[in-house]
């Protein structure tokens, strides 16, 4: 537990880019030993606030003090905050696929004995510290190999073999189950019982509560309050307030469903793995969507969740072996991404910065960028058409940016998610799959885009939710299927619906009768 020690402060942080005060006299104190959350909303500046103390925006290029065990600091870049034990692990992990889990964990620190690599030292190094943080996979496997929740802990061996001393975490659960995030969580609390300071940007307030000892709440660049959890002033809505600066008294906004006939249905949809001879990720998958619907998909980790959608728009993942399409009536035979865009279908992908935007565009093209022909004349953009129209999602979604014209690489991960949902909305589809559409989302956000998808569902579109997050769906949903091992095992409707029987279902292997037909 926390020793009372000061191990960290920033004072008076202030960091500014061009058309905009990211932070503004941000003050942060961190206790030695302690598990420290920062909370706040998408574009707050918490991701920011961590950049500039790892060195990834260096001493002079902000205003303000970083103090550390007593002392001024001025870290010239990553390195030299590494060098004092300071470690950041990233949203997007900074691990390359092609390399084994030894040679990522030593990357730019090899273990080196006459001039070259010593591989039997960095193996024995590399099990050591896989060890440590409960992972048993060899250490040569390559990191493509392994899924995200280990590519996490990976991480976290990486950051010991530097002798960290104070461990930053930016949103370390986002891309997990609830057994990964678990098993995450649990190995940060051995972490801070031997020592090792941890910061941790998170936007799961029910985790924050669970393992955070203070609690530090950023808005619009600014410090809010800090609260200490073991006085036990620290709850769920305190913290939403803080952050939103006002009350949610609820998580959804309400809504009465208006659900019509049905119009997309899904077939035996039978995929094979794009890599893998005869290994199947979708096994006969059989759905439906009515008009005004929201319909949830409930899997673990690895179910095929993500290639079941991914196979329907436009078979970009995988290999068809069999199964049918049909909309309106009409059997649909998709070749391409483009054929499903013209045939009404809309997809938000869970993977914003590698399939949902290309990262050189500004926003407004991006925006645009499913749809040209809606502005445009004889194959020529109507550039003030674009504008206008990515304007208009800009105020709708509240996307924290100075400019449509500001590069999406620039945003914050939230406000990059909006992007990618301007850029559908603008499309109008009939169906909308929406893969993780809030992963990385704060409360607040995550309420104003829950209204978003039912005012679309009002409009008589077709809404299809993945999300890992099981209170979302509840709380969304009209009717969840459940996938378990690329086989759909079930399929409730919202009374049938709890975290119980989903959680039942989703780990079951057998298809499963229900009465949600």
């Amino acid at each position: 537990m926390a020793s009372g020690t000061n191990v960290l402060e920033m004072r008076g942080i202030t960091k500014e880019f061009p058309g905009v005060k990211a932070l503004s006299d941000v003050n942060l104190s961190v206790r030695q030993g302690e598990i420290h959350a920062i909370c706040g909303e998408n574009g707050a500046g918490k991701s920011t606030l961590m950049k500039v103390l790892s060195g990834v925006y260096p001493h002079g290029t902000y205003a303000g003090d970083i103090v550390y065990d007593g002392h001024v600091v001025q870290f010239k870049d990553i390195r030299a905050s590494e060098k004092a034990g300071i470690v950041i692990i990233h949203q997007e992990l900074a691990l390359i696929p092609e390399l084994s889990i030894a040679e990522n964990i030593f990357l730019g620190n090899e273990m080196t004995k006459g001039g070259a690599i010593d591989w039997v030292a960095t193996n024995r190094r590399a099990i050591e510290l896989l060890n440590h943080v409960g992972l048993r996979e060899d250490p040569e496997t390559p990191i493509k190999n392994i899924g995200v929740g280990k590519q996490q802990l990976v991480e976290i061996a990486k950051a010991l073999s530097k002798d960290v001393r104070l461990l930053i975490l930016d949103e370390p659960t986002a891309a997990l189950n609830e057994e990964d995030s678990a098993h995450l969580l649990g190995l940060i609390r051995e972490l801070r019982d031997r020592g090792i300071t941890a910061i941790i940007i998170s936007h799961k307030l029910n985790e924050i509560r669970a393992v955070a000892d203070s609690v530090t709440i950023i808005r619009d660049g600014r410090t809010i309050e800090t609260l200490d959890v073991a006085i036990g002033d620290v709850d769920e809505d305190r913290i939403i307030k803080a952050m939103v600066g006002r009350s949610l008294t609820s998580r959804f906004p309400d809504h009465t469903p208006n659900v019509g006939e049905t119009f997309f249905e899904v077939h035996d949809w039978t995929v094979e793995h794009p890599n893998i001879p005869g290994r199947l990720v979708c096994k006969g998958s059989t759905f439906h969507v009515r008009r005004g619907e929201i319909v949830g998909f409930a899997g673990l980790m690895g179910a095929g969740r993500t290639e079941l959608m991914r196979s329907i728009f436009g078979r970009s993942y995988g290999t068809l072996r069999g199964g049918r399409l049909i909309m309106n009536g009409k059997e649909l035979r998709l070749k391409n991404v483009s054929q499903a865009i013209s045939a009404g279908i809309g997809y938000v992908t869970e993977d914003r910065k590698t399939l949902g935007l290309n990262l050189l565009d500004d926003i407004k093209t991006t925006t645009s960028s499913a749809r040209l022909r809606k502005i445009s004349k004889a194959l020529v953009v109507d550039r003030a058409k674009e504008f206008a129209a990515a304007e208009q999602y800009r105020r709708s979604l509240r996307t924290k940016t100075p400019s449509v014209e500001e590069g999406v690489a620039k945003l914050s991960g939230g406000n990059q998610q909006k992007v990618v949902l301007a850029k559908w909305l603008f499309a109008e589809p009939e169906l909308l799959i929406l893969d993780e559409p809030t992963r990385g989302i704060d409360v607040g956000a995550k309420y104003e885009i829950y209204g978003v998808i039912q005012q679309l569902a009002d409009a008589g579109k077709g809404i299809v939710v993945v999300s890992s997050e099981l209170p979302e769906l509840l709380g969304l949903s009209d009717r969840i299927y459940t996938i378990c091992e690329g086989r759909i095992t079930g399929e409730l409707t919202r009374a049938e619906a709890t975290q119980e029987n989903l959680m039942r279902l989703m780990t079951t292997t057998s298809q499963t009768a229900t009465s949600a037909r």
